[in-house]
């Protein structure tokens, strides 16, 4: 009988981190070849560590890994991308920290799935390159829904079936899509959808990331399509997602501050 192999090397995405016992963390990969990971960072609190700067939320690395009996432990690290633009800008580092956990909480452990790692891993390159924060985030919730299987229906009403007319339509998550007007009655937790809000969501469904990106969205529209899909990924989760409040905390934080006139610190929410 072949013996497994004990050692064993891939690229992988830092989604989160726990500390445990005096020294050590529990560090949650999303890897290109296994799938999501839980590893020990063994004596990573220390200050001299040489694994700290490679086990960071959102390091892209290729990881050294030892099978343990319970949890698998962190052995080398050599970073491939470290997305400082991130850390450096809130602005950004909420929504890439919000993708991360995402992807934490649809997936289970150790199921491969190299499109998921790519597909975070595409979303926060484009986060991280100074361009539009909302195109990138929209674009990659609407494909993890797709590839787990909770994909929203966009072109006929989710009731009764018929092509959906361009007029103002509704979103409803319980239904899984968009209810006609038609169909209205007796729905309940769903929210007006323009015909524009409905033209960009197909967009981002469809794909690909370039002509979706192409679409003039204003302000008001952006904020009515996160709260959509926001609401969305709410139901399908069945519940919040801790880092969609951060990104909130930024955002009321740089309101005040532009009204104050001083610097925005998000700390002030919390």
């Amino acid at each position: 009988m072949a013996r497994a192999i004990r050692v064993y090397k891939t690229p992988a995405i830092v989604l989160r981190q726990r500390k445990l016992g005096d020294a050590d963390k529990i560090i949650t990969l999303y890897s290109a070849n296994y799938g999501k990971i839980d590893a020990v960072a063994k004596g990573v609190r220390r200050p001299r560590s040489r694994l700290a700067g490679h086990v960071e939320p959102l390091s892209h690395a290729t990881y050294l890994l030892a099978r343990g009996r319970n949890l698998d432990i962190i052995t080398q690290a050599e970073t491939i991308e470290s997305f400082q633009a991130l850390r450096d800008d809130l602005d950004r580092l909420g929504p890439a920290l919000y993708a991360a956990e995402l992807l934490d909480r649809f997936t289970e452990l150790r199921s491969e799935n190299f499109a998921l790692y790519r597909l975070l891993l595409d979303a926060m390159r484009r986060l991280a390159s100074g361009g539009d924060i909302g195109a990138p985030l929209r674009f990659y919730e609407m494909a993890l829904l797709d590839a787990l299987g909770f994909r929203p229906e966009l072109r006929a009403c989710v009731t009764c079936r018929s092509r959906l007319e361009p007029v103002t339509n509704y979103w409803s998550p319980p239904a899984g899509g968009v209810v006609c007007p038609s169909c209205l009655s007796g729905e309940t937790s769903v929210r007006p959808l323009s015909v524009s809000a409905l033209k960009v969501l197909r967009a981002l469904q469809d794909g690909p990331y370039a002509e979706a990106a192409r679409i003039a969205v204003g302000p008001d529209l952006a904020e009515r399509l996160e709260r959509a899909m926001r609401d969305y990924v709410r139901f399908v989760l069945e519940q919040d997602v801790r880092s969609a409040a951060f990104m909130d905390a930024v955002r009321r934080s740089a309101r005040r501050a532009a009204v104050a006139g001083r610097p925005a610190s998000p700390t002030e929410d919390s």
